[in-house]
């Protein structure tokens, strides 16, 4: 008896044991992410990436593939152009491939076009918390600078042999560089004949001030950051000398205007370095926000579905925002927030900081930690959803009229 009943046991574990190596080994299609983890759009795809590993690793897998190490796999799947990413059946059949950054929810709706239907897991929704979590409107330090040494514009440090000064009739409106001034001239709604005939610049080399008109001007790319460098000269020698030791190019002050007023905002109008703005797509048109609420508000400007694609103001990883009628549609990754910076008006109250003091985090711990690096920055987090709500809540009027310097302008 014990022989027959040690026999069926054996045979029930034997049939069970089957059974659960079956299940283990069902094969389930797949998405193979094929890029670096140097490349922007690569890591804009690694949250979605990891997302779906935690969340969707019983519907399909998804395997990551640095190909700038695995030249093979480059070979194996004719990889030119990265990301790319391959749809692949549950047999290894190639279904479809795509190039380029690929939203969440496009690639789930592309499974489901392909036959696959992946229904989100139950989402344990976290307990709710305030909407503003951070806020600080008080400095964290006390501003001991001059006003001369701050700049008109972005409040940044005065720089020595690179100010330009602009004359009014209530004296000199100082910048802290040319970039600077062009960004007050793109925002000007006067008359602006004749400016350039009271802009004064700083010879590089002698720290004297020039006339704009009759400056030298040596332009270049830094190296480190993509953006422009622009040193001004009385002497064209100085300017030459200049250039051997650091490259560049001498061009007219007409020809730097040009290259300073090419690339706006496509929300205030505003003179930007793409190397500084978000990138913002609207319609099929490329164009930019000076800042990232300037962004969003392209939306409200244009009536149109925008895609965003802003840093993280500390570390630089990308926050990537699609909206849907006036509202967020997806947001890359989920936890990225807005600083809404903000400062005393001459009544007291609170308003906007303007562009330069705007930003987007990743998380709000970022935020905190780029708020202690930033002591000077008053202001408050706000959800991204809010920060949209509010741009399209704007009157035509009121866009208009966004970042424009009017009676405060320099006269």
């Amino acid at each position: 008896m014990k022989k027959i009943v040690g026999f069926l046991f054996f045979v029930i574990l034997l049939f069970s044991g089957s059974s659960v190596i079956a299940q283990s080994s069902v094969k389930l299609p797949k998405m193979l992410e094929l890029g670096s983890v140097s490349c922007i759009p690569c890591k804009m795809m690694a949250p979605i990436v990891e997302d779906f590993r935690k969340n969707y690793s019983d519907k399909f897998t998804v395997e990551f593939i640095d190909v700038s190490k695995d030249k093979n796999a480059a070979i194996k799947y004719s990889i030119s152009v990265i990301p790319t990413q391959v749809f692949l059946d549950s047999n290894g059949k190639e279904l479809f491939r795509h190039i380029g950054f690929f939203p969440k929810e496009d690639i789930l709706s592309k499974w489901k076009e392909l036959g696959f239907s992946f229904d989100k897991k139950p989402v344990v929704k976290p307990e709710s918390k305030p909407e503003n979590t951070f806020k600080r409107f008080e400095p964290a330090q006390i501003d001991g600078r001059t006003k001369d040494a701050i700049c008109y514009l972005c409040d940044k440090d005065i720089i020595p042999n690179s100010t330009v000064a602009i004359k009014t009739v209530k004296g000199a409106v100082r910048v802290c560089g040319l970039h600077c001034y062009y960004i007050v001239y793109s925002c000007l709604t006067e008359d602006k004949t004749g400016i350039e005939e009271k802009v004064m610049v700083t010879d590089y080399k002698t720290k004297e001030q020039i006339s704009l008109l009759k400056a030298v001007i040596l332009y270049g790319i830094d190296e480190k950051t993509g953006r422009p460098s622009i040193k001004t000269f009385a002497d064209k020698e100085d300017a030459l000398a200049e250039k051997k030791d650091s490259g560049g190019n001498i061009i007219s002050a007409e020809v730097l205007k040009d290259k300073e007023l090419v690339n706006r905002c496509g929300f205030c109008d505003r003179s930007v370095y793409p190397e500084d703005a978000a990138l913002v797509k609207a319609g099929g048109v490329s164009t930019y926000g000076c800042c990232s609420h300037c962004a969003l508000g392209v939306a409200a400007r244009t009536g149109k579905d925008i895609e965003v694609y802003q840093k993280d103001a500390l570390t630089g990883e990308m926050v990537v925002i699609k909206t849907r009628d006036g509202k967020i549609a997806s947001l890359e990754p989920k936890t990225a927030i807005a600083w809404f910076g903000q400062k005393k008006n001459i009544e007291g109250k609170f308003v906007s900081a303007g562009c330069f003091h705007q930003g987007f985090f990743i998380n709000e711990a970022n935020l905190k930690k780029w708020a202690d690096q930033n002591p000077l920055e008053t202001g408050e987090m706000i959800s991204i959803e809010k920060a949209l709500a509010d741009k399209m809540a704007l009157k035509k009027e009121q866009i208009m009229k966004a970042c424009k310097i009017g009676e405060c302008a320099p006269k």
